[in-house]
This record gives structure tokens, sequence and C-alpha cells, in this order.
């Protein structure tokens, strides 16, 4: 256990708070006394058990992005996926560079040389 910034104020490591929060999620076990066993509130067990079941609790290292392959294939061989039946029909891709990105109902198409001011306008107006 680490000094905390504050006196009185400890900083846990988390693999002691993943493992208080992981025995306060088993059946029949008390919090509050796994938490005076252990030297801690009871409030900071419950608090590490939330957190613990909303996934805050694991290391970056194990939460790690993965990376997904990509295949790029000439736009005339391109498959293009059915439309849902409530989407508009799509044409296929052409030479020139272009993106779709799709928020709820809209739907914003940039191609190459589009202004990044413009674009982020758009971007900014379609947040909720």
């Amino acid at each position: 256990m680490k000094p905390g910034n504050r006196e009185g104020r400890p900083n846990y490591p988390v693999e002691f708070k993943r493992r208080l929060a992981a025995a306060a999620c088993e059946a029949g076990v008390s919090v509050s006394k796994l938490s005076m066993a252990n030297g801690v509130n009871a409030n900071m067990v419950f608090k590490w058990r939330r957190e613990y079941r909303a996934g805050l609790l694991d290391d970056i290292a194990e939460a790690r992005t993965t990376l997904l392959p990509v295949v790029l294939t000439e736009a005339s061989s391109m498959v293009v996926p059915a439309a849902p039946a409530a989407a508009t029909a799509r044409t296929p891709a052409t030479a020139s560079s272009a993106v779709e990105i799709i928020f709820a109902d809209a739907v914003v198409r940039v191609h190459e040389g589009v202004d990044a001011a413009l674009l982020r306008t758009i971007f900014q107006s379609l947040r909720p």
C-alpha cells in the first residue's frame, strides 16, 4: 500500500482492490466482515465491487485494443453488402477516395479534398 496524497487516505494497489471486490461478489460473503478483516472501510469495498463489475479494475495491459486485418481490393471487384430494408440503396465504390460515416439517422459521405473545418462543423452539429 502506497501512502496517499493526503494524510489518512491510502492508495490501495489495483490487485488488492480486485481481490477484495471479487471476494465481495461471491454468494454469502458479508462485505462488512470482509472489509473489517482487511482493515478497510466497507464503503470502499462496495465502491470497488461496483468498479469490478463495470470492468474498471482491469489492468490496461489486459484490456488491449485488438487490431483487425484489412484487405484492400480493386473497386470493380468490391462486394457491397445488402442494405437494410429501411435504408436507401447505395452505389458501389468508385475509384475516388471516400469514407461513409453513419450517425444514428444521418449518413455523412466524405470525399477526398474536403475542408477540415467544414467537416468539424458537420460532426459537431450531429452530436446529441
